[in-house]
């Protein structure tokens, strides 16, 4: 029925009440009294239109249409103007029932209670507390409907690998091992440098620059010298080291070594049987020309560095381990590296050095570690993200991270004690793994714990400790008056 067809009910309602009055004061008619039930029952007669419909157990399921449930029971039609609250509200004990009511509570979580029915400022009804529903164990009671609307979650505690990820800024560096230097160990100058340049790549035997000294020229007229008179390199080699040839000098071939000569070099020389007025220096190794410091024509003095050249097949990545983590960084573990030059990929290597000391600046602790550069695409001084998988005790009890509760002096889980009651249980613990925490004590493998929507426990928890404490000064204060 819709509502202006209930309210023209109520109106005939009241007008039979009027002509009834007017009747009764004329005495021209005698009719039956019209009372306020008779107008509440019109009302209902011409109620507000359905909304939705509810479960008839008072359970958290609605339907927009007419529905059963799973016994066949049907849903309860829920009118325009009843839908004050989708939270069940606590029914007062009926039948056999003798939980009585205690006190009420505050709907907002105010500390405020009241021994008799009210309201609050904003015309809320106070919630009844019932025996037994704020026991003394120190349990938590939560209803149903308030768990299922919140999405509470518990989890088992069990025994965990405790692997824990640790985070590090790092950079791209040269293996030291991979570098070489070229410095000729005479006095000379550069005939003609080869076609290579800063950044070029050269493969070992490519021809650097072609040089001019006049100790290596002596060294090659007097190694003909020796081949002529019978001193052969057989004969050198026979020699002990130190002393070579029947005077007890150091030979013309050992020398040649010693200045860096080529192999090719000194065969040229006996070969053709002359002294050539300059030789090649070569590269050593594969790599890239990452300093060149000569140029046509210049001279140069023993030791100064004409080229350097570094392989960048292999790098390292030195990370800044923080001082709290460098404990758990161990040779041989794991390492994932990103970089910003390369977004979504991922460079896999090995921790090989944790260096002994601590930069006191950062007080971080570097890593080294080392990482396959096949295609160059990790360069020197690249910044990267590292992270370094370490490994601890595989066989701890551990909870989910988010089931912890810390105020910064004592950590707390809600243990699930069943029925909707929690237990506040203070722990400690150990190390902390990627998303776990060790338990050191306070909890046994098996027990439940909150990991989702514990904080809206926690709350509950506060308020009926708070609770509790007004009830408790509100006794002593009946108990003191008493006895006054």
């Amino acid at each position: 029925m819709s509502p202006l067809k209930g309210l023209a009910s109520v109106a005939a309602v009241l007008a039979a009440a009027g002509a009834g009055l007017w009747a009764g004061q004329t005495g021209a008619l005698k009719l039956p009294q019209i009372t306020a039930a008779a107008v509440i029952e019109a009302h209902a007669e011409g109620s507000d239109p359905i909304i939705y419909y509810r479960d008839p157990d008072g359970k958290s399921l609605y339907s927009p249409t007419p529905k059963t449930t799973d016994d066949g029971r049907p849903y309860i039609a829920v009118h325009a103007g009843q839908e004050e609250s989708f939270d069940p509200k606590p029914k007062a004990p009926t039948g056999g029932d003798t939980k009585k009511i205690k006190y009420y509570r505050n709907p907002m979580g105010l500390p405020d209670v009241s021994p008799v029915p009210k309201k609050d400022t904003m015309g809320m009804d106070y919630i009844p507390v019932f025996e037994g529903e704020d026991s003394d164990d120190g349990s938590i009671k939560v209803s149903p409907g308030k768990i299922q609307r919140t999405g509470v979650e518990t989890a088992e505690v069990v025994r965990h690998a405790m692997t824990r990820t640790i985070k590090a800024p790092g950079v791209v560096a040269l293996d030291e091992r991979r570098i070489a230097v070229v410095a000729p160990k005479f006095d000379g100058y550069v005939v003609k440098v080869g076609d290579v340049t800063t950044g070029a790549h050269v493969k070992q035997g490519d021809a650097l620059a072609t040089v001019f000294g006049q100790a290596v020229l002596d060294q090659a007229a007097r190694l003909l010298i020796e081949q002529d008179t019978g001193w052969t390199r057989s004969d050198e080699a026979a020699s002990p080291p130190g002393l070579k040839g029947p005077a007890g000098v150091v030979g013309a071939t050992r020398r040649l070594q010693n200045l860096g000569v080529p192999e090719e070099f000194m065969d040229q020389v006996k070969r053709e049987r002359r002294v050539p007025d300059a030789f090649t220096i070569r590269a050593p190794m594969d790599g890239e020309i990452i300093e060149r410091d000569v140029s046509d024509g210049q001279g140069f003095k023993a030791g100064d560095v004409a080229f350097k050249i570094a392989d960048h097949s292999r790098v390292w990545v030195l990370a800044n381990v923080s001082e709290s983590d460098i404990d758990a960084v161990k040779p041989g573990q794991s390492v994932m590296v990103t970089t910003r030059a390369h977004p979504g990929r991922t460079f896999n290597g090995k921790v090989t050095v944790v260096y002994p000391h601590l930069m006191k600046e950062t007080r971080t602790a570097q890593v080294r570690i080392e990482m396959p550069n096949a295609d160059m695409a990790l360069l020197p001084d690249m910044y990267s993200d590292v992270s370094i998988a370490t490994s601890g005790n595989a066989d701890a009890l551990a909870v989910p991270a988010s089931a912890v509760i810390d105020n910064g002096n004592r950590q707390v889980v809600l243990l699930d004690l069943g029925n909707g009651r929690y237990e506040p249980r203070e722990i400690k613990l150990g190390r902390t793994g990627d998303g776990m925490r060790e338990v050191l004590s306070g909890l046994t493998e098996g027990d439940k714990v909150v990991v989702n929507g514990n904080f809206l426990i926690d709350a509950e928890s506060n308020l009926q400790s708070a609770l509790k404490g007004f009830d408790a000064s509100a006794a002593a204060t009946s108990n003191t008056e008493a006895n006054q």
